[in-house]
């Protein structure tokens, strides 16, 4: 069951599932345990880590792990976001295309990339463009599912933009299905979201051909 439902990508959660004592250790005690687990996985491999080219390698994916990859877990690297007034009255959707996507699949953790398109109307209030993009970057670096990393964007725009006039559209591509399984290198992923007046086609249909354009 449980690998049927890491094959078929499902989710449990619309929240990332997270253990009540997961910030206990320090980055430092975390990259520890995780390059001593990653040097048996590596000697069980029957790799020699005496070899100068891998001698390293467990401290540096630890590293890779906590530091950068898998930073989104922290709530504390959330994008601390500043909004402003909409003081030139701007009133149609504002489109921001072709957000980088690097995400890693929580069931094979092989990774997921692709591209992030956003759309928002202001409620009175508008947000740089750059934390946009550090707002998917926030989600994505983190163990995911594509539907929820999805759903986690639009819901955290929602809460910022103070606004549920809010559209997420995703295309990405999962190693998990090039690699490995099926091993199709041609198929992408496209997920949505949409709240409030993108839920109107019109509305929808402008932002969908913008996005194509």
């Amino acid at each position: 069951m449980v690998e049927e439902l890491g094959d078929m990508h499902g989710a449990t959660s619309v929240d990332t599932p997270m253990r009540a004592d997961a910030f206990d250790r320090s980055d430092e005690e975390k990259m520890e345990i995780i390059s001593q687990h990653f040097r048996e996985i590596m000697e069980t491999l029957g790799l020699d880590l005496n070899d100068d080219s891998l001698n390293g390698t467990p401290r540096r994916v630890a590293k890779m792990f906590v530091k950068e990859i898998f930073g989104g877990l922290n709530p504390e690297s959330k994008p601390a976001i500043s909004l402003f007034e909409n003081k030139f009255g701007y009133r149609q959707m504002l489109v921001e295309k072709g957000i980088q996507v690097q995400s890693f699949c929580e069931h094979h953790f092989l990774p997921i990339y692709g591209k992030c398109h956003i759309a928002y109307i202001a409620n009175g209030k508008v947000i740089g463009l750059s934390k946009l993009n550090r707002i998917v970057e926030h989600f994505a670096r983190r163990p995911q599912v594509q539907e929820r990393l999805t759903v986690q964007i639009a819901a955290e725009l929602k809460r910022v933009l103070k606004t549920e006039d809010v559209a997420v559209y995703m295309d990405a591509k999962h190693m998990c299905v090039e690699m490995r399984g099926i091993k199709h290198t041609q198929c992408s992923t496209v997920t949505t979201e949409y709240g409030g007046r993108f839920l109107n086609e019109n509305v929808r249909a402008e932002f969908l051909k913008t996005i194509k354009d």
